[in-house]
């Protein structure tokens, strides 16, 4: 496997080609998911996927599986709990399930509450050997001085005594909902990237690769489409490799590191 790569490949075959064994630290991708993009024709074989990432992860690293469900003759399809049900089927953790919150909709339904998130699985293999939880989030009544008081409802229904908890900082651990502005000039600014259908938030990846790995560790992304999880892995000092189906969406995603790596020069 050579660094800091995006091969074009179908990635079940490019991890097999590609990836030995327990070597990758982190995934964060988003796959495409029921036909509510056209990925010019291409489709995926999520099961093989998914027993891939089982294999080349390493013990503790993490797969960060950004997806969500279409609604098809007025009922939502479901994909993204079967998906993280087979996950756990073979061996997978589901360490946690999160929110990807956008700021406004692209199509308002008309009889039901309008669709503004998607889910963030995170899988474990085993127990994750890093974490590093963003504590980014303002507490009103934080100044080192305040403890937090609380109680514990007991198995029988009572609470316990009151005690007294840890100082509350100016600054908390952030809650599992995060919320990002998407569209032009949000998501990102390289405008070269919205020639794929269907890029998440660079923050976003940027967010899950400083809170699930440390500086040096590979980053995989199985669907690289415009390159975002590439760009966020230099930016926050990680290694990557990538698989991108799409010749024209691998030629985007190499012109945006590109630019990248030369605005890193200037």
């Amino acid at each position: 496997m050579k660094e800091n790569t995006i091969y074009h490949s179908e990635c079940v075959l490019g991890m097999k080609e590609q990836i030995e064994d327990n070597s990758i630290d982190l995934v964060v991708t988003s796959p495409p998911y029921d036909d509510l993009r056209n990925y010019q024709g291409y489709t995926f074989d999520f099961e093989a996927v998914a027993k891939e990432l089982w294999r080349v992860i390493k013990p503790g690293g993490v797969v960060v599986w950004i997806v969500g469900d279409a609604t098809i003759n007025g009922s939502e399809t479901g994909t993204s709990f079967r998906q993280a049900l087979f996950f756990k089927e073979i061996g997978f953790n589901l360490h946690d399930t999160m929110i990807y919150e956008k700021d406004s909709i692209s199509f308002p339904d008309t009889n039901r509450y309008y669709q503004t998130f998607e889910y963030m699985f995170v899988f474990s293999k085993g127990k994750p050997k890093v974490v590093h939880l963003l504590d980014d989030r303002a507490n009103k009544w934080g100044n080192g001085k305040k403890r937090i008081l609380g109680r514990e409802r007991q198995e029988d229904g009572t609470l316990s005594s009151k005690r007294k908890g840890n100082l509350l900082k100016p600054f908390g651990v952030r809650f599992n909902i995060w919320r990002y502005a998407i569209g032009k000039n949000k998501s990102t600014k390289d405008n070269m990237a919205f020639e794929h259908p269907a890029i998440f938030p660079e923050e976003l990846a940027r967010d899950h690769i400083l809170s699930w790995s440390d500086p040096g560790d590979l980053i995989l992304d199985p669907f690289m489409g415009s390159g975002t999880t590439a760009k966020m892995a230099i930016v926050s000092d990680r290694r990557y490799v990538g698989f991108e189906i799409s010749e024209e969406y691998c030629t985007i995603a190499k012109r945006r590191l590109e630019n990248l790596q030369m605005n890193l020069m200037t």
